[in-house]
């Protein structure tokens, strides 16, 4: 995708922090936007700051873990701009930090809930459309560098957000041939009020293993409050969607991490002269029944 003119752009968590930065950026390129947050107010003042900028902007109150409210709010975008979104971003998240070994039930299915629920609603709904309409279109979500190794801190973040990366990695195989491009944004600390995450905690998930009180926010906001703002970001995100990139990661100062993680990894895996008979047939086996899928995959189409 090249012009983001009339584009339409839904945006989940978009009344604040990156997903305002990516409403911003793209609404300023010429994209009508849509702001799914679960704050009503946030997304009143989030569409009033967007419209004095002279961009087209709805607003829906949207709890991305209620898959019939997600049903909803892709209905009106629909009723609204007469089409379903050519742009998806599933930027909504929140994070809570506390030893892994202390990590309750209600820690996992919320923080998992948000973080991988949400990203999964969101492409169940729209994925089909988006290829109903016959537009091309694009489609971001936001994982974390967190996503691309473990953490005793924040262990159901990370395992969430790791699961993002590797749904992207499938959508992107699966969404070329219909034109829909795929990104995974994974970036480090944000200029934003995720922090504030836990004062979002449905009730329903309410039995946490972790410290969180205004002591633990604030030491939260300590580092956010230097992270990349985000319209720089979201600046970031529009020319990886010109760039048809599916690693969107503009963070300098985590390259060298990661490619020791990842060496680590390869690393770890045997030489093929280890086992080269046995290299050979399980390749096979896999070739030879990727293509059986793939034929009876053509013929369902056809028939």
């Amino acid at each position: 995708m090249q012009s983001f003119e009339n584009q339409i752009a839904f945006i989940t968590g978009g009344a604040s922090g990156a997903g305002f930065g990516q409403a911003l950026v793209f609404g300023r390129a010429g994209a009508k936007i849509v702001v799914a947050d679960i704050r009503a107010d946030a997304v009143a003042k989030a569409v009033a700051d967007l419209q004095a900028e002279g961009i087209t902007a709805h607003g829906i109150t949207l709890d991305i873990m209620d898959r019939a409210a997600y049903a909803r709010a892709a209905d009106e975008v629909e009723a609204v701009f007469g089409a379903p979104p050519t742009l998806l971003f599933n930027t909504a998240g929140v994070n809570s930090f506390g030893p892994v070994e202390d990590t309750s039930y209600d820690d996992f299915d919320w923080i998992v809930g948000v973080n991988l629920g949400g990203v999964i609603n969101g492409m169940v709904t729209f994925v089909p459309r988006m290829i109903a309409s016959g537009k091309p279109g694009h489609i971001v979500t936001t994982s974390s560098l967190g996503g691309l190794m473990g953490s005793a801190l924040a262990a159901p973040y990370s395992a969430a957000k790791a699961a993002v990366v590797n749904l992207m990695e499938s959508y992107q195989q699966g969404l070329a041939k219909h034109q829909i491009g795929v990104s995974v944004l994974c970036p480090a600390n944000i200029k934003s009020n995720i922090a504030e995450a836990s004062r979002l905690r449905p009730a329903q998930f309410g039995q946490s293993g972790y410290v969180e009180n205004e002591d633990s926010i604030a030491s939260l906001h300590s580092i956010h409050q230097h992270g990349m703002d985000p319209v720089e970001l979201a600046e970031h995100v529009k020319a990886g969607i010109v760039a048809n990139q599916l690693y969107i990661i503009p963070y300098p100062e985590a390259k060298e991490g990661l490619r020791a993680h990842f060496d680590a990894i390869v690393e770890s895996v045997l030489p093929l002269e280890a086992d080269p008979e046995g290299a050979r047939l399980r390749t096979e086996a896999l070739q030879n029944w990727a293509a059986d899928r793939a034929k009876v995959f053509m013929e369902k189409q056809g028939g």
